[in-house]
């Protein structure tokens, strides 16, 4: 991580985060930059920053906000269909508290060991404001493979991986109000709900999967609508999505069958991080089987169809379903 700035930076750089960087390339975060080896592959970077009060609650425990910053950008690789290859850091933090900077930099090398992606450097900054992280990932791809959102073709089937909605039921636990309520003498539930919003589960089993056989993909973070339109948009296609296909847990079927909340809800709440990718229908039994070997569930929710609308929600019935909101928006 940078070194230009307090000997307090340097004393907190290097009481929790030097003894995460240990690949070669980070050179012991005692210099400016890294080197990062591309070895004859492509180099895929992608970066995402989470802020207090936006991505995490101001009391969301250290270990659970390092894991998320980290493992977004993995969930943007994985559905890139690259492996992970290094990270940089960048923190912007009110106070040097050490007790919580020991519990984040516990949950990050943790995820490092798991993830195989090294961290290479960063920087540390101070801040009036909320606290900030950002993560910039690297992952690699033999050359020329990364898949990208465009080049969805109709006929295509429409797949997500895990289960849709949750994380957005887990802030709901967190905020209280009607899920809240509704789940109050559920701990199990509240817990697992909780977990997902905290801690996403970056799909990067499916990495090789989604290389090997989707025709565009992504990751679903502001909503499973909403990057749907994003993905259909640039590769000039439409969709139609069986809603009840969409994959939930059980808790969020409970809810949906109870009334408690709407669809709109799971599709456009955002923090999944599943992948939303696209596969040719003669290319399905492989990609499944692929899958399956993962241990990761995928699940067909439609068809890519020709034309320049927004993807079409139906029921069982075929019929429409208006969404008044399909995503997250920042602004």
């Amino acid at each position: 991580m940078s070194r230009e700035t307090t000997s307090g930076e340097d004393t907190l750089i290097a009481r929790y985060f030097k003894p995460l960087a240990t690949d070669p390339g980070a050179f012991g975060l005692t210099d400016d930059a890294a080197v990062l080896k591309a070895d004859g592959e492509d180099i895929v970077v992608n970066t995402d920053a989470i802020v207090e009060g936006v991505h995490f609650l101001p009391d969301d425990p250290p270990d659970t906000i390092a894991r998320k910053a980290l493992r977004v950008n993995l969930s943007d690789l994985a559905a890139k269909g690259a492996t992970p290859a290094g990270f940089m850091l960048t923190l912007a933090l009110r106070t040097h508290d050490e007790a919580w900077l020991a519990e984040f930099a516990r949950g990050l090398g943790e995820d490092i060991a798991t993830f195989g992606c090294a961290l290479l450097g960063g920087d540390t900054v101070s801040t009036p404001g909320p606290l900030m992280v950002s993560v910039t990932a690297f992952g690699r791809v033999p050359e020329g493979r990364m898949v990208r959102r465009h080049g969805a073709t109709e006929g295509d089937r429409v797949v997500v991986s895990g289960t849709i909605g949750d994380a957005a039921l887990g802030l709901g636990v967190l905020k209280g109000g009607a899920v809240a309520t509704t789940l109050a003498g559920d701990s199990n539930a509240r817990a697992a709900l909780v977990t997902r919003y905290r801690v996403p589960q970056p799909r990067h089993a499916l990495a090789l999967a989604v290389r090997e056989f989707a025709t565009a993909s992504m990751d679903v973070s502001d909503g499973l609508a909403g990057d749907l339109a994003k993905l259909c948009g640039v590769s000039g296609v439409s969709a139609v999505i069986d809603a009840p296909a969409i994959p939930l847990s059980a808790s969020a079927k409970a809810l949906l069958d109870r009334g408690v909340i709407g669809l709109e809800t799971l599709v456009a709440g955002g923090d999944d991080y599943e992948v939303l990718c696209t596969i040719p229908e003669n290319r399905m039994t492989a990609f499944t089987q692929a899958a399956q070997q993962t241990g990761v569930l995928v699940t067909v929710i439609g068809t890519i169809v020709a034309g320049a609308s927004s993807p079409r929600f139906v029921d069982q019935a075929g019929r429409d379903i208006v969404l008044k909101r399909l995503s997250y928006s920042h602004f």
